[in-house]
């Protein structure tokens, strides 16, 4: 995955384009990402034990990781990310711009 829980991204396409946000939730299995106060739908629920009152909520919707690029701490720009091997075998992310490391989340 090249976006991890807790990155900053910035979206590239749709109604909400060139905002940016940081990651609630990724849903691997579907390619999805749930971002912080971006791409809001408005949910209508009835009244239950859980709500009593019921009504219209708002809340984020996924939106698919092609969409999405992260926003590098280094550079400040969105740019793809590629992963790279350190001294100890394991995979680290790797801003394509600047070349920084990108921390784990």
């Amino acid at each position: 995955m090249h976006i991890r829980k807790g990155d900053k991204v910035r979206i590239l396409t749709g109604t909400e384009k060139g905002k940016e946000g940081k990651v609630l939730k990724v849903y691997a299995r579907n390619n999805r990402a749930i971002v912080e106060g971006l791409n809001l739908i408005k949910r209508h629920t009835r009244p239950s034990t859980r709500n009593q009152q019921g009504g219209i909520i708002e809340k984020e919707a996924a939106i698919h990781l092609s969409n999405l690029h992260v926003v590098c701490p280094g550079c400040g720009e969105a740019s793809g990310v590629k992963r790279i091997r350190d001294d100890e075998g394991r995979l680290q992310r790797h801003c394509k711009a600047c070349n920084e490391t990108i921390s784990t989340g």
